[in-house]
């Protein structure tokens, strides 16, 4: 027995070796694509040498002798920290996945060649102005350095990711990021679903004026009646698709409705500012991965420096400031997509109807390679509209009667595509002025752009805006007829009819994704906004000063007070508080008693440390779905977070929206005092099985952690501790600190998944005090210590400084590389 003990351990010894050695074997193979950052490199392309000081946040700081030089330095910078997040963007656009990840990811491939979104930025090249096609080049060249270097050198293949999956690295092209723009374009563009969803649910409505209630316009202006949607096709059945899309696989750029994109931004003129100087703050708000799809980046170009938010693969400044002027972006919400019910000819389904007669669809074969599996050949079909989609993608087949297939309309499928030639003119405009003159070339996706230059603020929308027929049958918020000649687009509105706010009377201005204007269609802008809640905090702490500075724009960034828990509260609980006398202890009613005092003495603010939020979380949660479950049925899931405005209305009646409460299946009529009373139970019991009944000791933070995690290893077992970042947050869906939560049915409903993955602050009367920070780190290796060192800066709501200054770059540097042409 002791000689068999001994064999044991001496065998368990010496796998426990091995392990340690092939761990070690792994580190030095992966620890390889660590970029060293403090190096001199002969490259081809360049016209003199490149310095690229990296300071103590590892922002690169570019200098370059010309402008190409310059992009050229920024693309080697970028693919040394992002290679694998840039290639798996571009394959996302080029429809490629599958070819790494198999038919998990099939479905985002077969979406986005039905798009073509590649081969339109490929023809999009064509359309930028020279100084936009040389940075294009030189950015390419430089990314191509870095994949020549890491070819040479053997230096890992430039990521970890690399070793686990055979993904091969094409040399980059000027395409890709064009392409990569159109892909924002994807992620941040919803009306599609949109309008799919108002037809489903007119479709599920018995009573059509409800409609207006659960999908209800933002407050400020009536809409035209819209017709029932059956009544466009009488008499047609509509088949069941039962697949919404795929928008679950973390890659995914389709993103669910509650995601289409949001942000915020806000200016001051020098009149509303205690420094005498303009003030600008922007915080884009886009889903959390790590590392974050924000990367900070300085360039010095001919017309002076500029520095900001980049995403890796697009050569520019996204969001940011040079000397003389500071921007910031939001999504507009412009209605940019519709969808068209295309008839098919009963005796060619290879034509389909038009204004003028039968015509054959545009086709084109396409494969999609999948790695261990078979091909997937699919035929791609155009109308006049636009590209036909399948029923199984965004629920179409629910509102596609039989003999006909929807075709989709959108700005972003441009062949001309001038969006990236704008962005470059943008980050060389010294003045508000120039800066507008440069957004007139934008195309998608639409922004609100925000400016300041040292003595004046605007707002823009930009982007292209379809021009629509007045007698447009549904004002393109559901899928209309597309042989119908007025719900046909009519070309482009031009870019003088895009709304702008210059200099404003009373000095600021601002967007938190709400309604902007209040325009009759078809010059609206859009009927669906990202935002009726936060722009009511936002107001209230702007106008609660006189005069502005860096500081209080940040306290607003980092503000957590719920206008919506203030607001819905009072409505909901009006029947409930302090009524009848104390419960026993232990009993349901006792805990409910509990939650509602904690809940009388809240003040609304989302904090982390907080039972409040969660218990008022939770309750909203579950009294949207006892109002609707039994009105919508299955397709009560698509509305996965509480909508305010609608509760607003049921618990106000307004217009009888109180028939909401009244639970059809039961002989009662119940009310809203008996929903609210239910739907609290029902939270109580959820945070009790989850969390314990003690509400005291509840914390928002635990459930409401940001899950920056790793897009395709953040579900591996031991590895994803150590590559996703997790982080108890404050803040919620309708904060101005948005933490947008998960929604749904599933274990983590308030995740916070979707927020400001950067946060800027520029001050014109010290430029060098502006502050940035990101949500994550610069670096996409998990092995890098700049994988996640900005992550608790950016948690605790703290900053790290913006500065042109090169001294103070190079004082603090954690490396200088200086990129040497080869001798001629």
């Amino acid at each position: 027995m002791r000689v068999i003990l001994k064999w044991l351990l001496r065998a368990a010894g010496g796998l426990a070796a091995l392990a340690l050695v092939a761990v070690l074997i792994a580190y030095v193979l992966l620890a390889r694509s660590l970029p060293d950052y403090d190096k001199r490199l002969t490259v081809e392309g360049l016209s003199a040498p490149v310095e690229i000081v990296r300071d103590n946040a590892n922002v690169p700081h570019v200098f370059g002798a010309s402008d190409a030089d310059t992009f050229f330095g920024l693309g080697y910078a970028h693919a040394q920290d992002r290679l694998w997040q840039m290639t798996m963007m571009r394959r996302t656009a080029q429809g490629r996945l599958s070819e790494v990840f198999g038919a998990r990811t099939v479905r985002i491939d077969t979406t986005l060649r039905r798009f073509d979104l590649y081969n339109l930025a490929r023809a999009s090249v064509a359309a930028q102005d020279a100084a936009t096609l040389a940075a294009l080049k030189a950015y390419s060249d430089g990314v191509n350095a870095r994949l020549t270097e890491i070819n040479r050198e053997a230096l890992g293949r430039g990521a970890p990711e690399q070793f686990l999956f055979n993904a091969p690295v094409a040399p980059w092209q000027p395409a890709d990021s064009i392409a990569l723009i159109k892909l924002m374009a994807v992620q941040l563009s919803g009306h599609l679903g949109e309008e799919v969803l108002r037809a489903r649910t007119s479709l599920a409505l018995d009573n059509e004026t409800r409609l207006a209630d659960i999908l209800p316009d933002a407050p400020g202006g009536g809409i035209a009646a819209l017709p029932d949607y059956a009544a466009l096709f009488p008499g047609a059945q509509f088949a069941s698709a039962g697949d919404a899309g795929p928008t679950g696989h973390p890659l995914s750029p389709f993103k669910a409705r509650a995601f289409a994109g949001a942000s915020n931004a806000w200016a001051a003129a020098p009149g509303r500012a205690a420094s005498g100087g303009t003030l600008l703050a922007n915080d884009p708000h886009l889903g959390f991965s790590a590392p974050g799809i924000w990367y900070l980046a300085r360039l010095e170009l001919e017309t002076g420096g500029v520095i900001g938010g980049t995403i890796p693969g697009i050569p520019a400044i996204l969001t940011g400031r040079n000397a003389r002027l500071g921007w910031g972006l939001t999504s507009s919400y412009l209605d940019d997509q519709d969808v068209f019910i295309e008839r098919l000819n009963p005796d060619d389904p290879n034509q389909y109807l038009t204004p003028e007669g039968w015509k054959p669809f545009r086709t084109v074969r396409s494969i999609v390679e999948v790695k261990d599996a078979d091909p997937v050949t699919l035929t791609l079909r155009w109308t006049g509209n636009g590209p036909v989609l399948p029923g199984s993608h965004y629920d179409l087949g629910e509102v596609t009667p039989q003999g006909h297939v929807a075709a989709v309309g959108w700005t972003a499928l441009s062949r001309e595509d001038t969006t990236m030639t704008a962005a470059m003119r943008l980050m060389r405009a010294g003045s508000v002025e120039e800066a507008l003159e440069s957004t007139q070339l934008f195309v998608a996706p639409a922004q609100n752009l925000t400016l300041a230059d040292e003595s004046g603020i605007a707002l823009r929308l930009i982007g292209a805006m379809p021009r629509r027929h007045a007698r447009h049958e549904s004002e393109g918020r559901m899928p209309s007829r597309g042989w119908i000649p007025e719900n046909r687009w009519q070309g482009m509105l031009p870019a003088t009819a895009n709304p702008e706010f210059v200099d404003p009377t009373g000095g600021i201005l601002g967007n938190t994704n709400n309604k902007i204007v209040d325009r009759p269609f078809p010059m609206h802008v859009s009927h669906h906004w990202g935002d009726t809640q936060r722009i009511h905090r936002w107001r209230q702490l702007m106008q609660r000063r006189e005069v502005h500075t860096r500081d209080s724009f940040i306290e607003a960034q980092l503000d957590t007070v719920s206008f919506t828990a203030r607001s819905l509260l009072p409505l909901i609980g009006a029947d409930l508080w302090f009524t009848g006398e104390a419960a026993p202890e232990g009993t349901p009613e006792r805990l409910r008693q509990r939650a509602l005092e904690l809940l009388a003495d809240w003040n609304g603010e989302m904090n982390e440390h907080l039972p409040e939020p969660l218990i008022y979380a939770a309750w909203v949660r579950a009294l949207m779905a006892r109002l609707i479950e039994d009105d919508l049925g299955p397709l009560a899931r698509k509305f996965d977070h509480p909508e305010p405005v609608f509760i607003e209305r049921v618990f106000r009646d307004v217009d009888g929206a109180s028939e909401w409460c009244d639970i059809r299946q039961s002989a009662a009529r119940e009310t809203c005092t008996d929903i609210a009373r239910m739907a609290l139970d029902d939270a109580l019991i959820w945070i009790s099985e989850r969390y314990g009944r003690s509400l005291e000791s509840l914390r928002w933070g635990d459930a409401h952690q940001a899950t920056q995690d790793h897009q395709v290893l953040g579900e591996v077992p031991l590895l994803r501790y150590f590559v996703n970042i997790r982080q108890s947050t404050s803040g919620g869906d309708n904060t101005l600190m948005r933490g947008r939560t998960r929604g749904g049915a599933g274990p983590d409903p308030f995740h916070n998944v979707h927020g400001a993955g950067y946060r800027g602050v520029y001050d014109f009367a010290d430029p060098d005090s502006s502050v940035f920070i990101t949500s994550t780190g610069q670096s996409g290796h998990f092995l890098s210590r700049h994988y996640d060192d900005l992550a608790q800066l950016w948690r605790r709501g703290e900053y790290i400084p913006m500065s042109l200054d090169a001294g103070l770059a190079r004082a603090a540097a954690v490396g200088v590389t200086v990129l040497e042409p080869t001798a001629r």
